[in-house]
C-alpha cells in the first residue's frame, strides 16, 4: 500500500472510511452496513473509529481477506454480501442500488459492475450470496484470490451464475479511487467543490465538475486502473485454503 494509513485520512473534517460508510448507508436496498478490518494493531484506530460512529466492526485475517469477509458473513448471519472497498470515498449510492437490483432480479451468485467496466474505478460494487462466498473461501487456492475476495468467483463463470452491470457512457478511465497521495488530493479537491454536510452528491454531479474544471483530472491521470489486484497477480502463490484443510484432516497419509 502506497498511502498507509489512507482510510483515515482527513476528508472535508472528516475520515475517509466515514464519508464511505455515510455514502454505502444511503443505499435503499442494504439492511446493515459494517466494516470488514484486519486484527493488526495498526487498525485499532479504525475499530475504534466505527465503535465511535456505532457502526459494527468483525476483525480477522490482514492478509486472507477472503477469509475475514467469511467470518465477517457468519457473525452478522448474512445470506447476501455486498462488498465495498474503503478506499472509494465517492462511491454512489444509486450506482449501488442499481448492481443490487440487477443481482435481485436476476438470480444469480454475482453481480458486479468492475469486470466489463464502464463506471469509473472507485465506484466498485460487487454482491454476491453467501453460498458462493463459501465455495470460495473453501475453493480457492491462489493467494489473490484470498487477498481480493471475489476473483475466484469472477474467474469461474462455470461454477457461478455471472452478471455485469454497464451503462451507455464509458467512464471507466475515470481515477476516483485512493492508492496515491495525488489520488487523496484529487479526491479532496472533489469534496472542496460539492461536499455539503447532510447531502450526497452523485456521479453525474462529479462527472459535470470535471466537465467545468478537466485540470483536476491531471492531478492523478498518471495512475493505472485496479493497481492493487495486478500487484498481486505479479506476486502471486499457491497457499492451502480451508477445503484442503478439511481434506487433510480426514486423510488417511
Amino acid at each position: 500500500m502506497r498511502l498507509p494509513g489512507k482510510v483515515l485520512a482527513d476528508i472535508a473534517g472528516r475520515p475517509m472510511l466515514w464519508h464511505v460508510a455515510n455514502r454505502v448507508g444511503r443505499a435503499k436496498l442494504l439492511d446493515e452496513v459494517i466494516v470488514a478490518t484486519s486484527d493488526n494493531a495498526l487498525d485499532d484506530s479504525i475499530a475504534a473509529l466505527c465503535e465511535q460512529e456505532g457502526v459494527p466492526c468483525f476483525r480477522g485475517s490482514e492478509n486472507d481477506v477472503l477469509d475475514r469477509y467469511y467470518l465477517a458473513a457468519m457473525w452478522i448471519h448474512a445470506d447476501t454480501i455486498v462488498r465495498i472497498t474503503a478506499d472509494c470515498p465517492l462511491i454512489d449510492p444509486g450506482v449501488l442500488n442499481k448492481v443490487v437490483a440487477v443481482y435481485l432480479d436476476s438470480g444469480c451468485d454475482y453481480a458486479s459492475n468492475t469486470i466489463d467496466r464502464t463506471y469509473p474505478d472507485g465506484l466498485d460494487t460487487e454482491i454476491f450470496s453467501f453460498e458462493a462466498l463459501e465455495k470460495a473461501w473453501r475453493e480457492a487456492r491462489l493467494m489473490s484470490e484470498r487477498e481480493h475476495v471475489t476473483p475466484y468467483i469472477w474467474k469461474n463463470p462455470k461454477l457461478f451464475r455471472l452478471r455485469q452491470v454497464t451503462q451507455e457512457t464509458d467512464l471507466s478511465g475515470l481515477r476516483w479511487t485512493v492508492d496515491e497521495p495525488e489520488d487523496l488530493e484529487f479526491l479532496r479537491k472533489i469534496y472542496e467543490y460539492l461536499y455539503q454536510p447532510g447531502q450526497v452528491f452523485l456521479m453525474e454531479d462529479i462527472v459535470k465538475l470535471l466537465e467545468r474544471h478537466p485540470e483536476l483530472l491531471e492531478i492523478n491521470r498518471a495512475f493505472e486502473t485496479n493497481e492493487g489486484y495486478l500487484r498481486s497477480l505479479q506476486e502471486d502463490h499457491v497457499v492451502r485454503s480451508p477445503g484442503d484443510m478439511n481434506q487433510g484432516e480426514g486423510s488417511d497419509d
